[in-house]
């Protein structure tokens, strides 16, 4: 799942499950039935006893659910009228994780089934304290931390992401590494190609993997910029160690492709990030995407002069 493989059907049913052996006055916790959300409450809550509600979420996480209106008052309502909870505990209190908010208006879910919302940590690996201070959360316990592991961890899913755009872009720098003097040769398309892809795959692996994992160090506010200049360093490093058998213009063309393909990569990061906005993912995907096709442009050319 963390390479984003048949995430869309990696799901748990929607209903009520019992964590331990949870009675009348257990707490009653509510989630998205994405099943790596529901296998990681039941694991931070192992030696608890609980009920949670899984909301049909169409196997979508608790906070992008919210935002697409999965993770809903509605669904909510559902949810508890489907399992007669009333009937199963002595308390009226639901604990919705706080990511799940945007999608719950809580005063609807009371007047509809009684039950009133609690809304609980961030991570569900802050709710054995949460429930032990009586449902009291504290000021780190609101607070969304994105991390080098949280960071990190999202890589594979963008890398994977990409594939279909990096097989077709291997198949074209493999023809197009064969053009030169002779019209096309099968020995400078295998030579050429070979450093052309190892070049793209530099760009790619700096754009989906150094890019997220440096983030908060990177200057620039676009994710953009902060690939290109990522992508600039590497092929400046690249550059130190093979310039002397590069020659100028294949140089610049390293130069330019990592640098455009780093930031194009990095851009895609928004959607794994806590930092952006679908109205600030567009407007930079307007500036940045202009940019990056120029640049790869001059360099492919650069490129393709090289061969003459």
């Amino acid at each position: 799942m963390r390479w984003g493989l048949g995430r869309s059907r990696y799901t748990i049913a929607p209903g009520l499950y019992a964590i331990g052996t949870p009675a009348g006055d257990s707490p009653v916790l509510v989630t998205a039935n994405y099943k790596m959300t529901f296998d990681i409450v039941r694991r931070d809550m192992r030696g608890h006893d609980a009920w949670l509600l899984v909301l049909d979420t169409k196997g979508i996480n608790v906070w992008c659910a919210a935002g697409k209106g999965t993770f809903s008052t509605d669904e909510i309502i559902r949810q508890v009228q489907r399992a007669n909870l009333q009937q199963l505990v002595n308390h009226r209190t639901l604990i919705v994780p706080q990511l799940g908010a945007p999608g719950v208006a809580a005063h609807k879910v009371h007047k509809a089934c009684g039950f009133k919302v609690v809304y609980g940590p961030i991570r569900s690996d802050d709710l054995p304290q949460f429930l032990r201070t009586g449902q009291t959360a504290t000021p780190d316990m609101r607070r969304v931390r994105f991390t080098l592991t949280d960071r990190f961890i999202l890589t594979p899913v963008e890398l994977a992401s990409m594939w279909r755009y990096t097989l077709w872009s291997i198949l074209a720098l493999f023809i197009l590494g064969g053009i030169g003097p002779q019209i096309f040769s099968f020995s400078a398309a295998w030579s050429r190609g070979i450093i052309a892809v190892t070049v793209g795959l530099l760009g790619l692996f700096t754009g989906a993997v150094i890019t997220p994992i440096l983030l908060p160090w990177l200057p620039g506010r676009a994710f953009a910029t902060r690939g290109a200049i990522a992508g600039l360093a590497t092929g400046m490093l690249g550059l130190l160690i093979f310039s002397a058998s590069l020659g100028w213009l294949n140089s610049l063309a390293l130069l330019l492709a990592v640098a455009a393909v780093s930031s194009w990569c990095a851009m895609h990061f928004t959607g794994s990030s806590t930092f952006t906005s679908p109205s600030g993912v567009e407007k930079e995907m307007r500036q940045a995407i202009p940019a990056q096709a120029a640049f790869l442009l001059v360099g492919g050319l650069c490129w393709l002069a090289a061969a003459f």
